[in-house]
C-alpha cells in the first residue's frame, strides 16, 4: 500500500514498457474460466475439473522411495547440471532402444528439461528470430503458439486434423513461401484434437525438411498413452530424423510425475547443443533427487506406465458412452489423454468459450473451450480424463442436467 508521500505527483502516470515480444502475445482466453473456476472453489463449489491435463493420480511408489532417500543425502543439494546428470541421459537412451529401436548418445543427443514445455519454449528461443517463421499444427496447443511469438518468430498454423493434408499443406507453404519456413512443430498424438499417425507421416516429413531445409521439433508428450494396441510412433525412429530434427518427451503423463518438472529433448546433437547453451544461460538444472527418482522410473517402473494406460482407456470409455447417450458424437482417440469432443446443437451456436462458461456456472464441471487452441477448434470442446471414473460419470450426469435445462425453457 502507498503512503501519502508516494502518491502520484501528476495526472501523466509513470507508464511501464513492456518488452515487444509480450505484446505480441495474443488475450489468453481461458482466463475467464480460470477465474470462475477459481471463484466457484472459494464458494465451495465442488467443481469436477476436465479442463486441464494435470493427472491426479500418483507415481509408482517406488519412485517417492527413491526421492525421499535421495533427499535425505545432504550430497544431492547442490546445484546440478543444466542437462541432467549422465545416469539420467544414459537412461533415455536406453529407453528409446528399448522401446523404439533408436540409438541415441547421452552425451551429444540428449537434454534433460525442467519439463517439456520448459526445454521446447528454451530450444524456440535457441532456434528463432526476427522473421524467422515456424509452422505449427493447429487446432494449436498454447505453447506451440507463444513459444515461437516470444521468440519473436512469425507463426503459421495449419490444420493437422487431416495428416496428409497437412504435409500437403507444408510442402504447398514452404514451395510459395519467402523466406521459407525455419521451422515445422509437430505433435502426435496430438493435443488437443487427438490425432494420431503412422511411422511413413514422418518418413514424409522427413523428405520434405531435407527438401526445403526446414528443421523438426516434435512434441511426443503422450507417446506413454496409447490404447487398443496402437503404438504412437517415435519421430527419431525415422531414418534420416536425427539430420533435421530432435523430440522432446516427458514423465508427466505415464508416470504420473506432472509436478515434478522432468523431460527431454533427444535427438540431433546441433539442436540439442543450441538448447544446452540456453539453458546454460538460465538455470542450473533439475534438482538432483528428482533425477534420481526418474532413473529409478525408468528403469523399474514400466508396469506402472501400462497399468496408468489402461487407466486411462477405461476412463476414456465411461466419458465417451456418456455423452453418446446424452446425444454427443464422440470420435474415441486412440491415445492421450484428452477427449475432443463436438458441440452438438444448438449448444454449438453459442460458441465454445459461452457454453463451456456455462457447464462451469450452472453445474460445476470445468472444460476447456475449443476456441482457445484457435480458429480451429471452434465447435468443440477438449475434456481431459484426469479424474477417476465415478467422478467422470457424476461430470456427466451434471452435463446432461445443464442441457435439459436448455431445453426445457421456454
Amino acid at each position: 500500500m502507498r503512503s501519502e508521500s508516494e502518491q502520484p505527483e501528476s495526472d501523466n502516470p509513470f507508464t511501464i514498457p513492456v518488452a515487444t515480444r509480450v505484446l505480441r502475445l495474443p488475450p489468453y482466453l481461458f482466463g475467464k474460466i480460470n477465474a470462475l473456476k477459481h471463484k466457484k472453489r472459494v464458494a465451495g463449489v465442488d467443481v469436477i475439473d476436465l479442463g486441464m491435463g494435470n493427472p491426479t493420480d500418483p507415481p509408482d511408489p517406488m519412485i517417492i522411495e527413491k526421492l525421499t532417500e535421495a533427499v535425505a543425502d545432504p550430497r544431492n543439494h547442490r546445484y546440478s547440471v543444466s542437462t541432467g546428470v549422465e545416469n539420467l541421459r544414459r537412461e533415455v537412451g536406453k529407453r528409446y532402444w528399448k522401446r523404439y529401436g533408436v540409438r541415441i548418445d547421452p552425451n551429444d543427443e540428449v537434454v534433460a528439461c525442467i519439463g517439456s514445455k520448459e526445454g521446447f519454449s528454451h530450444l524456440c528461443l535457441a532456434l528463432m528470430g526476427p522473421g524467422d517463421t515456424a509452422i505449427v499444427p493447429a487446432p494449436s496447443f498454447p505453447v506451440h503458439v507463444y513459444a515461437v511469438a516470444l521468440a519473436s518468430g512469425n507463426v503459421i498454423a495449419l490444420d493437422v486434423r487431416d495428416p496428409e493434408q497437412f504435409l500437403a499443406n507444408i510442402d504447398y507453404t514452404c514451395t510459395h513461401l519467402y523466406p521459407k519456413p525455419k521451422l515445422v512443430i509437430v505433435n502426435f498424438p496430438h493435443n488437443p484434437s487427438a490425432t494420431v499417425i503412422e511411422q511413413d507421416f514422418y518418413v514424409e516429413l522427413v523428405r520434405l525438411a531435407k527438401k526445403h531445409g526446414f528443421l523438426v521439433i516434435s512434441d511426443f508428450a503422450y507417446a506413454d498413452i496409447c490404447f487398443e494396441g496402437y503404438q504412437a510412433p517415435s519421430f527419431l525412429a525415422t531414418p534420416g530424423a536425427f539430420e533435421v530434427g530432435v523430440e522432446f518427451t516427458t514423465m508427466s503423463k505415464g508416470y504420473s510425475m506432472a509436478g515434478w518438472r522432468i523431460g527431454f529433448c533427444a535427438g540431433n546433437a546441433e539442436m540439442c547443443r543450441a538448447l544446452a547453451t540456453i539453458k546454460g544461460y538460465y538455470d542450473y538444472g533439475i534438482f538432483q533427487p528428482v533425477q534420481i527418482a526418474a532413473i529409478v522410473a525408468m528403469r523399474n517402473c514400466d508396469a506402472a506406465v501400462e497399468s496408468i494406460a489402461e487407466e486411462y482407456h477405461r476412463r476414456r470409455d465411461v466419458l465417451c458412452d456418456g455423452l453418446e447417450r446424452l446425444g454427443w458424437e464422440i470420435e474415441r482417440p486412440r491415445a492421450g489423454m484428452f477427449i475432443w469432443a463436438k458441440i452438438p446443437e444448438p449448444w454449438a451456436q453459442m460458441g465454445s468459450i459461452d457454453f463451456a462458461m456455462k457447464l462451469l456456472d450452472e453445474v460445476g464441471v470445468a472444460v476447456s473451450p475449443g476456441r482457445g487452441f484457435g480458429e480451429e477448434g471452434e465447435g468443440y470442446l477438449r475434456m481431459a480424463i484426469v479424474e477417476n471414473e465415478q467422478r467422470l460419470r457424476q461430470a456427466v450426469r451434471q452435463i446432461g442436467r445443464c442441457m435439459k435445462q436448455e431445453v426445457e425453457q421456454p
